[in-house]
């Protein structure tokens, strides 16, 4: 008599899927805030905020992925750093309202579940939430046979923030004559690398593993470099300055994220001489070749993150960023207009 089907044959390994829990367990606890009432394990994570420290709480949600930066990983077998890029995409999202975050989900789908690589990608999760101080509450590991290629998985995540409704930073205050703070990026993030493969690997024939001089890095060192986590600098700044508006600049780059904290009447001007650009977007420029206002359009080009402050506070507040070791730079300019994003220089 032949045996019958289990789920191992149909390509679900239970106790694979039982040990990644176990490998990851003490990562999640790692990052636990006094709030957290249980550990991992139950069918939801229980969080308890102290909703005493404001007088009306609001809380700020976001939720967001890797993208094909994922493909990156793979092709090199690099999985520790994808995490921290998931957690970036999500707080780095809801800190441009104010928020603290307070906690994180992910979501991670594999084709084939390894318990080592799951190690691998949920402990740069959770390093990226000691960076961003929120607890990993939580997430769903699902192996999902034949959905995905052979060696391939996808990986999003979810956050949940607070803040206080009078502190809601929504730009409604930025008035024309207010400057550009521009905080630096540690490179591309995690945007516009559909067209960064494109010209790197498949036109330029770039090898992922060779040392590259003008990135002094090898190809798959610098395209793996995690997204920065602007949220404990940026909230100690909170505290210090009037912030009118902020912006986290991911796909469609300054034109497209600057314009959506800007009132009516109004437009950034933008010096691209202000700062330096990281060799690996003149790369990309280069050997595409991409044309400049594209760059701009894809890719975050050096800056990261952007704070609006008044022309009597600017320069300070980029000094106490530039002392706290992120690089922060005066960029531009609000003045009357219909909205847009010039960028000279």
């Amino acid at each position: 008599m032949k045996d019958g089907l289990n789920y191992r044959k149909a390509g679900v390994d239970i106790e694979a899927g039982e040990e990644a829990v176990e490998r990851i367990k003490d990562l999640a606890h790692s990052t636990f805030r006094p709030e957290v009432l249980q550990g991992l394990g139950g069918f939801g994570g229980l969080f308890a905020p102290d909703f005493s420290k404001m007088k009306e709480p609001v809380l700020v949600s976001g939720c967001d992925g890797v993208g094909t930066k994922l493909k990156i990983a793979f092709a090199s077998g690099l999985h520790s750093t994808v995490g921290i890029d998931c957690v970036a995409m999500c707080v780095n999202d809801i800190l441009v309202q104010g928020a603290e975050p307070l906690f994180f989900l992910d979501y991670l789908a594999v084709g084939k579940l390894k318990p080592e690589e799951v190690e691998q990608i949920v402990g740069g999760v959770a390093a990226g939430c000691r960076q961003a101080g929120c607890a990993l509450l939580g997430g769903e590991m699902a192996e999902m046979p034949g959905f995905y290629p052979p060696g391939e998985y996808d990986l999003a995540g979810f956050a949940v923030g607070m803040v206080d409704k009078a502190s809601i930073i929504d730009g409604s205050a930025i008035k024309a004559g207010d400057v550009l703070v521009g905080l630096a990026s540690s490179g591309l993030h995690s945007n516009g690398f559909s067209l960064a493969r494109r010209v790197l690997l498949e036109a330029a024939k770039m090898a992922l593993t060779e040392y590259q001089p003008a990135l002094k890095a090898t190809l798959a060192e610098e395209l793996l470099k995690p997204t920065t986590i602007y949220v404990k600098p940026v909230l100690e700044a909170l505290g210090e300055f009037t912030v009118k508006g902020m912006a986290h600049i991911t796909g469609g780059g300054l034109p497209g994220n600057l314009p959506r904290i800007l009132p009516e009447g109004l437009t950034a001007e933008i010096d691209a001489q202000s700062w330096p650009v990281p060799p690996v977007f003149r790369v990309i420029e280069e050997f595409g070749p991409v044309k400049r206002d594209e760059m701009f359009r894809v890719f975050n080009m050096g800056i990261g993150y952007v704070l609006v402050a008044s022309k009597a506070e600017a320069a300070a507040l980029a000094d106490y960023f530039n002392e706290s070791g992120l690089a922060a730079y005066l960029i531009g300019e609000v003045v009357s207009g219909a909205g847009e994003v010039n960028i000279t220089g």
